[in-house]
């Protein structure tokens, strides 16, 4: 079955939205993909066409801010209305039950999506989502390199994303331009910042009562957490030769991950 792209208006908070979205259904509950800042809806795309994936389906949406959606208050972009974004989506659609992906900011806003719809999540893919005041590498620049012009903040950012020497960085720095409003930047990672700073992502994510695997490249295996989600029953999914965009560095072995996941899942 062939992806189908569409674009879907929406009003959030008061703010008018032009979504656009692809989707691949099936008759079993979807995959859910929330990118990450700076990413797309087809980061995960090939779910439709992986043998062992594609009998889930596949549903993604640019966020706002980001790539062929438009918002009339890129003010607006922070992460609780990005949470509440997903809620009007899935109820468009009219999706009661899925599974969650979530990839950097995609996956912290997935992770207070399912804090708020336990009941209809099934399991969740945490691909480096924030979890701690640590993970804000790329967010935190808004305070260490204060700008008040949004255009040369995010310039600047994509010439030090570029440079970084880190698996995928290049290559997602390439794409910034063409799938990031500069005004969107700021409202984005403020929010990301005080979250990770100032809320218990920890222990929300650890609460969760559904199936869960928390995802990171080779490069983060010194994460302070790491432990505490094995003792808590979170799967761990180290991808090799990989940083913050396994999807970028090392698709195929986080889609052998993912697919062994739902598959343990649905045998259980």
């Amino acid at each position: 079955m062939s992806l189908i792209y569409e674009t879907v208006p929406l009003r959030v908070q008061d703010v008018k939205l032009e979504v656009s979205t692809v989707h691949s259904f099936t008759s079993k509950p979807p995959i859910l993909f929330l990118h990450g800042f700076g990413s797309c809806k087809e980061d995960l795309a090939d779910i439709h066409i992986h043998p062992y994936l594609k009998q889930h389906g596949y549903i993604a949406y640019d966020a706002p801010g980001c790539g062929h959606t438009h918002s009339d208050t890129l003010s607006a972009t922070d992460i609780p209305f990005l949470v509440d974004t997903a809620e009007a989506f899935l109820e468009h659609f009219e999706i009661t039950r899925f599974h969650l992906v979530g990839h950097s900011m995609g996956g912290l806003t997935a992770l207070y999506l399912a804090q708020r719809n336990p009941d209809r999540v099934l399991s969740f893919v945490n691909i480096k989502g924030n979890l701690a005041p640590e993970d804000c590498f790329l967010s935190r620049q808004i305070f260490t390199f204060k700008s008040d012009d949004p255009e040369d903040f995010f310039n600047a950012f994509i010439d030090r994303t570029r440079t970084s020497g880190s698996y995928g960085s290049a290559l997602y720095a390439s794409t910034l331009q063409a799938r990031v409003r500069p005004k969107a930047v700021r409202p984005i990672f403020e929010s990301m910042v005080q979250l990770s700073d100032e809320a218990d992502l920890l222990g929300i994510f650890l609460a969760l009562p559904f199936p869960k695997m928390f995802m990171f490249g080779w490069e983060m295996r010194g994460l302070s957490y790491l432990e505490r989600l094995k003792k808590g029953g979170v799967e761990l999914a180290q991808i090799e030769e990989s940083g913050h965009f396994p999807m970028y560095s090392h698709p195929l072995e986080m889609y052998r991950r993912i697919s062994i996941f739902l598959d343990t899942i649905g045998r259980n």
